[in-house]
């Protein structure tokens, strides 16, 4: 498949200040890039780049083989058929839902009662039709973000950007909002970077993951391979809990999951947390301190001698 983007060396700046440095990326038609990493890593500035509103500082950005950006010239944001669906949803006050979709329709030229009616029709699939005609100010924060998607499916771009989209939404209204991105980004078949600071989201939408530290890109891979195979505890902790142990001389990582209780090791359990599906353990053991998980209601207490083993661990490249 053909990239859709590419990035090249890409640095970013403010005064003084390196935001992003020669971070090298690509997306391919009908991809999900998931950009993973913690807050002030750098993820929005990377976005905002790509759709053009900051200036980059040297590196060059492609858009279907051709150059839109450069540290000397730029294409504006309207002429690079990205669609940005933003963490603060980004609606205007003063537009009802329906016209805030009908915006980027009528932008392509299509007739204002056309563009109503797929307008109506991109709110009727995302199940908030029935209120089309009210402004962001009467919608509560999960039904402005369904707003907003429509919005950007009615772009109708060759890249789709999402910035943390679900950073201000409760938990069941965002696996509403993320079951319907999946299942309309499949729909469309477009690429798309989705940038946030969630593991599970990252893991769970994404074709492929670029970890983001420090302005840096530390690891690209698929969603098993970041998670089974990092390339160094940084990498590690950013897609989910893990412990490092010592042993054997070398030091290896451990996924909760990965070691169970009973074995022919033995460790004391340092704390506790009923997880509801399943009881979290930290356990202090001769090799380090180890998170394990185990289905069902808490069988020990603190302070118990436990014994336990490893199903997997692996090995930090370079050790």
């Amino acid at each position: 498949m053909a990239d859709v983007l590419q990035l090249r060396d890409l640095s970013l700046g403010y005064a003084a200040t390196s935001v992003l440095d020669s971070v090298n990326l690509t997306v391919a038609e009908g991809e999900v890039l998931a950009l993973l990493g913690p807050s002030g890593s750098g993820k929005s500035t990377l976005l905002n780049a790509v759709a053009g509103f900051l200036p980059l500082r040297s590196g060059e950005i492609f858009l279907r083989q051709r150059r839109v950006a450069t540290a000397s010239a730029a294409e504006p944001p309207e002429k690079r058929e990205i669609a940005l669906v933003f963490q603060d949803y980004g609606l205007w006050p003063h537009l009802t839902a329906l016209d805030t979709v009908a915006y980027p329709l009528r932008r392509r030229g299509v007739r204002r009662d056309l563009a109503r009616s797929q307008a109506q029709q991109l709110l009727d699939r995302l199940g908030v039709g029935q209120l089309a005609g009210r402004k962001p100010a009467q919608l509560s924060g999960g039904e402005q973000q369904r707003v907003g998607l429509a919005r950007a499916m009615a772009r109708q771009a060759a890249l789709y950007l999402f910035d943390e989209p679900t950073a201000h939404l409760d938990a069941q209204v965002r696996d509403v909002f993320l079951a319907e991105l999946a299942a309309r980004r499949r729909e469309l078949g477009a690429a798309a970077i989705y940038a946030t600071h969630d593991a599970a989201e990252a893991l769970g939408l994404a074709d492929r993951v670029a970890l983001l530290v420090d302005g840096r890109v530390i690891q690209v891979g698929t969603p098993q391979q970041v998670y089974a195979q990092p390339i160094n505890a940084a990498a590690a902790r950013l897609t989910g809990p893990v412990s490092l142990l010592a042993d054997s001389d070398v030091s290896v990582l451990v996924r909760p999951d990965w070691a169970k209780l009973g074995g022919d090791r033995t460790g004391v359990v340092a704390d506790v947390w009923f997880r509801g599906s399943h009881t979290d353990y930290v356990l202090d053991t001769p090799d380090g301190q180890l998170q394990l998980r185990a289905t069902g209601l808490p069988a020990h207490k603190r302070g118990e001698e436990v014994s336990w083993s490893l199903d997997h661990f692996w090995t930090l490249p370079g050790d």
